[in-house]
């Protein structure tokens, strides 16, 4: 059809469409702003993750969630890799984030590596950023320019962490306003829910669809019965609550879009995933739609990646380019 274009010249195209955006702080947001203090520096990125994807797979889908929690709390500020110390309470501590938000020391590898090519010039909130779009390469999805300039916070919040991050158990009018609330709009949040075609969930994180959906001691009717007790089989109604599942159970390590076709077979892990076909027509059209054409979700989901990588930056003189992400520089 028509609507369908060309999956190349659409990256053609985007690749020759400068990418810059006014940020907080008077300054830009643009894909060359470390050509000339610091040209290796997305050479470096891509390679260390390389290097950590090639160790473990689900690396990927580690540190595009990275982003993601990074950019919904504060903005797309690296707020999310400060540890606690002082008066910051870190918000690795959060309910979306406690033992489940990992790739730090990856982080830190990319930094260390950056601070000893180019000292305190690319920040770490940009690293999170660069990091996310090359995981998605190398899982099979699309490439985009990103743009960058973005400088680092000097502070976190764990209340915005707790509260400002989608949850698997949220209905879909909270996600919905949670992704309006950062300037996201119905296709970004199906496309980019999407980003859930990798990776692994715990059994803490969907374990109430298995017993007691609706507070009535039933399964979530909505979840497809063999898939159900499939999962129950991993997933007791007590302990276990680290057991890991695959996102997406059939191809679990691959950036494309079975998730959406999951979906359509009452086969999404999450209650955040599986509502996205069942609680509105708008996203149930989407859905179908990314189901039916891989090339469509891919060409969407980088659009919706640099629209979520602009939300709120510093940029100018504000926040610093800190030389360890995990603190303040002293």
């Amino acid at each position: 059809m028509a609507m369908f274009r060309n999956f190349a010249v659409i990256f053609s195209v985007l690749a020759l469409v400068p990418l810059c955006f006014a940020a907080s702080g008077g300054g830009y947001l643009y894909p060359q702003f470390y050509d000339h203090s610091c040209p290796k520096a997305k050479e470096i990125v891509k390679s260390i993750v390389a290097e950590a994807v090639a160790k473990e797979t689900r690396m990927a889908a580690s540190l595009l969630r990275l982003h993601f929690h990074d950019c919904f709390v504060k903005g797309c500020d690296a707020s999310l890799l400060l540890d606690s110390s002082g008066s910051i309470i870190s918000e690795k501590q959060s309910n979306p984030n406690r033992n489940s938000a990992r790739g730090f020391e990856v982080i830190d590898q990319i930094k260390a590596a950056l601070e000893k090519e180019c000292p305190q010039i690319v920040s770490c909130a940009d690293i999170l950023t660069l990091a996310a779009r090359d995981s998605t390469i190398l899982a099979g999805g699309p490439s985009w320019d990103v743009p960058l300039g973005r400088r680092d916070s000097l502070g976190a919040s764990l209340s915005g962490s707790n509260n400002d991050i989608p949850a698997p158990n949220n209905t879909l009018p909270t996600i919905i306003t949670k992704f309006k609330l950062q300037g996201l709009d119905l296709v970004d949040l199906v496309a980019l829910s999407g980003g859930h075609t990798i990776g692994l969930s715990r059994c803490t994180s969907f374990r109430q669809r298995l017993y007691n959906q609706s507070g009535n001691g039933l399964a979530d009717s909505t979840l497809e019965a063999s898939y159900a007790s499939q999962l129950r089989s991993g997933c007791p109604r007590s302990g276990g609550d680290n057991n890991l599942f695959p996102l997406d159970l059939v191809s679990p390590t691959k950036f494309d879009n079975f998730y959406f076709k999951n979906i359509l077979a009452s086969k999404g892990l999450l209650n955040s995933d599986q509502v996205l076909f069942t609680k509105s027509a708008e996203t149930m059209a989407l859905v179908k739609l990314y189901a039916e054409n891989n090339e469509l979700f891919l060409e969407q989901f980088a659009r919706s990646m640099i629209k979520m990588g602009n939300i709120t930056p510093l940029t100018g003189s504000r926040g610093q380019i800190r030389k360890n992400c995990r603190k303040l520089n002293s």
